[in-house]
């Protein structure tokens, strides 16, 4: 009625964002966030070659209480800790982007460079990290993206500039530690990949602008068990959705975002979506709008909820397709 109707304009009105912000030396490539034990520890892949790890917790909680943070019961006040040091930090030869927590053991993080190495970050009882000196160097050009299995805590995949795709068992030497390679996983370099976090599954996208899905079981086989060609430009990101095996999201330089239903395909025995079709009938969604869009990611709780992240800003939507 009416007064729902003021109500509601009221509420828009009056709603705020907040934020908590930090100094950082050098631009941020890459940012991943995790809990380990009651501390929210952050992430920072940065140009000059570091990696940092802050702990926010501290900063969440004056965002989360207005009147601690200076502000009032109606209107809450930024915080800026621009004082704040790095819990931790760790110096690659390069500059790099490839950045991900462990979801099976806290703390656990890993982080590639533009020179090819991979490095494994242990945490230790003291709140520190033990970083492995000797890396995962199997690749043999930049490591654009990195990923932990979500079910074994043991197992990484990795993609690079050199057109692979790798899996790691970090329990066995560096040297021999590489287990899984498909050596030309695209024509070009493989920007992303996304573990499927519900079955043995995990997508990958190039600058190719194709999008490949590939079981794990039979890796080796260097056979993608689907393959889509939509994105009239490289692939920036992918990820799954949490709670669905078969649905999937991707962005592109050709500022795109599309929403991706493998249960869709007509190819049941392949799973292969034509070059030659108008629209892959895996097909859900297609949202545009942004410039330059870099990451997307899905609502950990909010079934379908998207953010994406862009050059011209952020963005947050629900469609009525997932």
């Amino acid at each position: 009625d009416e007064s729902d109707s003021d109500t509601d304009e009221e509420d828009e009105a009056t709603a705020d964002m907040c934020m908590a912000r930090v100094k950082h030396t050098g631009a941020v490539n890459r940012v991943r966030c995790t809990c380990v034990g009651e501390r929210q520890i952050v992430a920072t892949w940065a140009e000059t070659g570091n990696v940092h790890l802050w702990d926010t917790t501290s900063m969440l909680q004056r965002v989360d209480n207005p009147v601690a943070s200076g502000g009032t019961k109606k209107k809450k006040a930024n915080v800026h800790d621009l004082s704040a040091s790095p819990l931790f930090s760790f110096h690659h030869q390069r500059e790099g982007f490839a950045l991900d927590w462990s979801p099976v053991t806290p703390g656990r993080l890993a982080s590639g460079d533009c020179l090819h190495h991979i490095h494994v970050w242990e945490p230790r009882e003291d709140g520190r990290w033990n970083v492995s000196q000797q890396a995962l160097s199997s690749h043999t050009s930049s490591v654009e993206d990195l990923q932990w299995s979500p079910t074994e805590a043991n197992v990484l995949a990795s993609c690079s500039a050199d057109q692979s795709i790798r899996v790691w068992d970090v329990r066995a030497k560096p040297s021999k530690a590489c287990m899984i390679t498909v050596e030309k996983a695209h024509s070009a370099d493989v920007n992303v990949l996304s573990w499927n976090p519900r079955e043995p599954f995990f997508v990958s996208g190039g600058d190719d602008g194709v999008l490949k899905t590939w079981d794990l079981r039979h890796l080796r086989d260097a056979q993608p068990v689907a393959e889509i060609k939509h994105h009239s430009g490289p692939i920036t990101s992918v990820e799954w959705l949490p709670s669905e095996s078969s649905i999937f999201a991707s962005s592109g330089a050709d500022d795109q975002l599309v929403q991706w239903d493998l249960s869709l395909e007509a190819d049941a025995e392949t799973g292969k979506a034509t070059a030659e079709e108008e629209v892959p009938p895996a097909l859900l969604f297609i949202h545009q709008g942004q410039k330059d869009i870099k990451e997307i990611h899905w609502h950990p709780q909010i079934p379908g909820l998207m953010i994406s992240t862009a050059l011209s800003g952020f963005n947050v939507f629900k469609t009525i397709s997932v």
